[in-house]
């Protein structure tokens, strides 16, 4: 089954994080994680239409775990039926419409040095080999073109990335297929974070019994604040996916927000307008304000979650996680802003 995701020194010899808790020791006492950086893309931008299927060919000798994969998943159709593939992927790639071509090309220029995006995504994965250390993590990573179909994109044993989801958030041509809202995260420098916070649902999948707002909203909190530290040099609007803007207004009005949300008993409601006002990505979280940002259900849980941290110095992450009891962690974290 395949899935898609459409990211300070307080202590001597430990790394900090942005509650001033220490999770992690010296970088070189972590057993480092490699993982290996796959160019789908730029073997996939080298097939021509005089020698199509010779190309297609040499792509599922090359990628047999991958290409079959993509071929069905992301262009939607059957791996079998490599005449009608011959006919459609030449057609995928210089589309003129969406401007395929022009994106192609804009993505091998920003992807032509892809080191930083190595070395910040293989150092997150080490912190998460370090807290569990038998959670599979996996062996590859292919650069990929996607259509603008598939940010991070997971197989069984390998995450995709559409780079061409990430062309930064000014590209003309995502006027054409995705809402103003949503050009703010399409940069390169949000993989990292995208990547691993896709992960981490995968791997730790929402184990409550109940589907209340605050459910919901402690376990995606508690994803985001996990995130978090793991991207613990990055401002905390940044593994939000928001503006810095955005971030201060939250800051701002998160007493009125909690009272709003407690005036209105929005916590303990589990009707699906609800949760998807306040969890689901979108221009502002309509239950709240239209000045708003989307996903406030998300910010106030990474909120709750980061003061049960502090309120709670014995607990570690691992036990964070583990936790189902929603009402258990909002207690124990004596939030009150």
């Amino acid at each position: 089954m395949k899935q898609y995701f459409c990211i300070a020194v307080c202590m001597m010899a430990l790394v900090g994080c942005h509650n001033g808790r220490a999770y992690w020791p010296k970088d070189s006492e972590m057993e480092a994680q490699t993982i290996e950086f796959v160019r789908f893309d730029n073997d996939l931008l080298n097939v021509h239409e005089l020698s199509v299927e010779q190309d297609i060919r040499v792509l599922y000798d090359k990628y047999p775990d991958f290409m079959p994969s993509f071929v069905e998943d992301i262009l939607g159709i059957p791996a079998e039926d490599t005449a009608y593939l011959a006919q459609a992927l030449p057609q995928f790639l210089n589309d003129t419409l969406y401007g395929f071509h022009q994106t192609n090309q804009r993505e091998q220029e920003v992807y032509a040095d892809i080191r930083d995006l190595e070395k910040n995504i293989n150092k997150a994965f080490t912190r998460i080999h370090y807290l569990w250390p038998d959670m599979e993590i996996p062996p590859t990573i292919y650069l990929f073109i996607s259509g603008f179909n598939a940010p991070i994109y997971f197989g069984e044993e390998f995450i995709g990335i559409g780079a061409d989801m990430y062309l930064g958030s000014e590209y003309e041509y995502y006027n054409r297929v995705v809402y103003e809202y949503q050009k703010l995260t399409m940069r390169k420098e949000c993989i990292p974070v995208d990547v691993v916070s896709a992960y981490l649902f995968r791997m730790l999948p929402y184990t409550s019994t109940k589907s209340r707002l605050l459910d919901q909203m402690m376990y995606r909190g508690k994803i985001m604040y996990l995130t978090s530290q793991i991207f613990d040099e990055l401002p905390p609007y940044e593994v939000m996916g928001y503006s810095k803007e955005q971030w201060k207004w939250c800051e701002r009005n998160e007493q009125a927000i909690w009272h709003l949300v407690m005036d209105k008993r929005d916590l303990f409601k589990a009707e699906s307008l609800v949760l998807t006002s306040y969890l689901n990505d979108g221009p502002f979280t309509s239950e709240v304000s239209q000045d708003s940002p989307g996903r406030l259900g998300i910010w106030l849980g990474w909120r709750i979650a980061e003061s049960y941290m502090e309120h709670n110095e014995n607990v570690t992450l691992q036990e964070l996680m583990a936790e189902p009891d929603a009402q258990k962690i909002l207690e124990g974290s004596y939030y009150k802003p």
